[in-house]
Formats: C-alpha cells, structure tokens, sequence
C-alpha cells in the first residue's frame, strides 16, 4: 500500500487562502501589498495601450484591475496557436479561455516579483510570435 503525499498537504481552499492574505498582512503591513496592487494595475493599463496600438490584436473585455484578456484578430486558431507559441518558449506562461464564443489569451500581471520590464518582455513574445515568427 503505497501513501499518496499529496494528500498531507494544507489545501489550498478559501480558508487557507484567507490565512495566507492574514499571515502577509500581519507581516508585511498592509502598505506593501497596496503598492503591489498599485503596480499591477498600471502596468496592466500601460500594456492594454500597447496591445491597443498593435492592430493585430483586440482586448475582448475591460480590465479594470490586473487581468488583460486579448486575442488576434485573425480568430481563435491564430490566438490558440500564438497561446501554445508563446507558451512553448518557457519564457511566459498564458492561459486560455473562451468569452462569447472566442479563444482568448488571458494575461495576467500578479506575481510580487513582476516588473515593467517582465511586462515589456512578455508583450515583445506576442507580437513577434503574432507575425509569425516563432524563433527564439
């Protein structure tokens, strides 16, 4: 009988999910996770006026806070091939979603390690990958 380790780990539910936002504040203050959330938000904004001037792509719905979803104009094959594209660099890490009946590549600005330049990075992925040119 073999014991399966994943099952002596915390879960990852809402009430561990609550601990850790509890333990980080009590930690870190509350200033710090604002300005991370400040940070996150701008750079989404910045980023939504650069996919904006690039006609290839479209942003398929608002963005308020740090999640940008867009997808390539071309439709849901090119957008579904630029998502396993660019996810196969190992360099960035997209996920996928349908809105209205559209494939959408959903990007998301949140780890407290991201900076603009990961954001410049990531964006410069898509538009090289989006005229097809998938070399590295």
């Amino acid at each position: 009988h073999a014991i399966d380790y994943r099952d002596c780990q915390v879960p990852l539910g809402r009430r561990f999910r609550a601990l850790k936002l509890w333990f980080t504040l009590r930690l870190d203050t509350v200033a710090p996770a604002q300005a991370m959330m400040r940070s996150h938000v701008a750079l989404t904004q910045e980023l939504a006026t650069w996919v904006s001037n690039d006609d290839r792509f479209e942003i398929v719905a608002p963005h308020p806070l740090n999640l940008l979803d867009i997808a390539l104009r071309a439709g849901n094959e090119a957008t579904d091939a630029l998502i396993e594209a660019a996810n196969a660099t190992r360099k960035v890490l997209f996920t996928r979603t349908v809105l209205d009946g559209r494939s959408v590549l959903r990007f998301c600005i949140g780890s407290h390690l991201t900076e603009r330049n990961n954001v410049q990075d990531a964006w410069a992925i898509l538009q090289r990958l989006g005229r097809g040119n998938t070399t590295d």
